[in-house]
């Protein structure tokens, strides 16, 4: 009976081990054009997106730490020619009331707020889970500031729209957005690393 078991777990470890090698490229294709395509998403106009090798400054790491902000891979946009456009950068809140919130933040080189695309969310359903109709057309082609939420209607291009039933998706989201303008502004224009 051991032998038996032993082949069979030989087979099975084998075939596993196969099965993840043929896999394996097809897996990372598929990721690196979700990736692609959330740049697109943010920054429309560029036609590629080089990695940036970034650390925030230690100012604003614990800014961003007391902010309850992870900053990700940071992209610079670039034109057909090679031109930098701006960046894109991926920033995740871990305030949301559901967990964490990652997102793109695609900020021009001319400080406007191309758009976010959300990535990762799991929020309420009919409440947070709204937060890519209701809250990311609201940070479309605006000036890239410091964004507060508010629950009785934006007046001004700085300020955003709470989704009704879930203030804390709605913080969450303008914090991570408030996250990659801080790196952008603070570090990256600045000829930080």
């Amino acid at each position: 009976d051991a032998i038996v078991l032993l082949v069979i777990t030989l087979i099975a470890g084998l075939a596993l081990g196969f099965v993840y090698e043929l896999t394996k490229e097809p897996i990372r294709i598929q990721q690196e054009k979700a990736i692609q395509k959330a740049c697109q998403a943010v920054f429309a106009q560029a036609e590629k997106f080089d990695v940036v090798e970034y650390t925030p400054s230690p100012t604003l790491s614990n800014e961003l730490k007391e902010n309850g902000v992870i900053i990700g891979t940071v992209f610079e946009a670039k034109d057909s020619s090679g031109n930098s456009l701006g960046y894109v950068v991926e920033s995740t809140s871990s305030e949301g009331y559901g967990g964490k919130i990652t997102l793109y933040a695609g900020i021009t080189k001319d400080g406007m707020l191309n758009g976010i695309s959300i990535l990762s969310i799991a929020e309420t359903p009919g409440l947070g889970m709204n937060a890519q109709s209701v809250l990311v057309p609201q940070f479309e082609k605006v000036p890239a500031t410091y964004f507060v939420y508010t629950k009785t209607g934006s007046t001004s291009e700085d300020e955003i729209d709470a989704i009704s039933g879930a203030t804390i998706t709605t913080k969450a989201v303008v914090g991570a957005v408030n996250g990659a303008v801080a790196v952008v502004k603070q570090d990256l224009m600045k000829g930080g690393n």
